[in-house]
C-alpha cells in the first residue's frame, strides 16, 4: 500500500497555526517588557523621592551611601556616571568622589617612594581619614573602591589586587599578572616571600619564581633582604603597615608558615 502524502491544505493550515502562535508569542513578550519597563519607571520615581527625602544622610553616613548604591544598581543606575545630571546635582556625590580620587591619587604619590606605588586599602583608608581631619564627611572602604573604579579611567595606573580578604591598592602604570598577584597574595602573611616558598606552595619551576620576583624589584615594588638566613627575602613595603597593625615583629614574621 501507498502512504497517503500530506496534502498542500494541511501544510498551510499548520503554517498558519504556527504564525498565529509566534505573533501571540510576540504580543505577550511585547506586554511583559512594558510591564517590566513601567515597573522600572516606578521604582526610579521613587528612589530619586528616596534620594530627594535623604540626601543629607546619603551625603554625611558612608554606611547609609552603600545602601543606596546598592538600591541603584538593582535598577542599572549609576550615580558616578557622570558630573552632571539629577544623580549629581540632588546629591553632589559627582564632586564627593571627585575630590575623594584628588585625595587619594595625594596619598599614593606621597607614599610612593616607601612602598613603590602599592598600599594596603586599609592603609590608604586611614591616611585618607586621617586628611580629611575629624570634622569631615565620614568616608568607608566602600567609597575609597568606588573612587579608585573611577579613577581607572585614567590608564592602566590605578587598579586593585585582591588580598587576603581585602585590597591591594595599585597606583602605579606596572604590568602585574596574574603570576604576580599570587605571589603578592603569598606574602600576606608574613610580608615578604622567598624563591623556595614560592616553588613550593605554587608548585612553580624555580626560573618562573624567580623571574616574577625580579619584575617586582625592577618596579620598586619589593625589596631584597640578601642578609637574611638561608636564602633571600623578597619584602614587600606595602604590606609593613599591615603587620605593624597586627604587632607581627620581624622575628615573628620569620616563624610563621607561608
Amino acid at each position: 500500500m501507498h502512504r497517503r502524502g500530506v496534502g498542500a491544505g494541511a501544510i498551510a493550515k499548520k503554517k498558519l497555526a504556527e504564525a498565529k502562535y509566534k505573533e501571540r508569542g510576540t504580543v505577550l513578550a511585547e506586554d511583559q517588557i512594558a510591564q517590566m519597563s513601567k515597573q522600572l519607571e516606578t521604582f526610579k520615581s521613587n528612589l530619586e523621592e528616596f534620594a530627594s527625602k535623604h540626601k543629607q544622610e546619603i551625603r554625611k553616613n558612608s554606611q547609609f551611601r552603600v545602601q543606596f548604591q546598592e538600591m541603584c544598581a538593582t535598577i542599572g543606575v549609576d550615580p558616578l556616571a557622570s558630573g552632571k545630571g539629577f544623580w549629581s546635582e540632588m546629591l553632589g556625590v559627582g564632586d564627593f568622589y571627585y575630590e575623594l580620587g584628588v585625595q587619594i591619587i595625594e596619598v599614593c604619590l606621597a607614599l610612593k617612594h616607601r612602598n613603590g606605588g602599592l598600599i594596603t586599602l586599609n592603609e590608604l583608608h586611614q591616611r585618607v581619614l586621617k586628611g580629611r581631619g575629624k570634622y569631615a564627611q565620614d568616608v568607608s572602604q566602600d567609597d575609597l573602591v568606588r573612587a579608585i573604579k573611577k579613577l581607572k579611567v585614567m590608564g592602566n595606573g590605578f587598579g586593585m589586587i585582591p588580598i587576603g580578604g581585602s585590597y591591594l591598592v595599585q597606583s602605579v602604570p606596572a604590568e602585574l599578572n596574574m603570576d604576580h598577584t599570587v605571589v603578592l597574595q603569598l606574602a600576606e602573611k608574613k610580608g615578604y616571600v622567598t624563591v623556595s616558598e614560592i616553588r613550593d606552595g605554587l608548585k612553580w619551576e624555580t626560573e618562573r619564581a624567580c623571574h616574577v620576583l625580579a619584575h617586582l624589584l625592577k618596579e620598586g615594588l619589593a625589596w631584597m633582604d640578601t642578609q637574611a638566613a638561608g636564602e633571600g627575602q623578597y619584602w614587600l613595603p606595602a604590606l609593613f603597615s599591615e603587620l605593624a597593625s597586627r604587632d607581627v615583629t620581624p622575628e615573628e614574621a620569620n616563624q610563621m608558615t607561608p
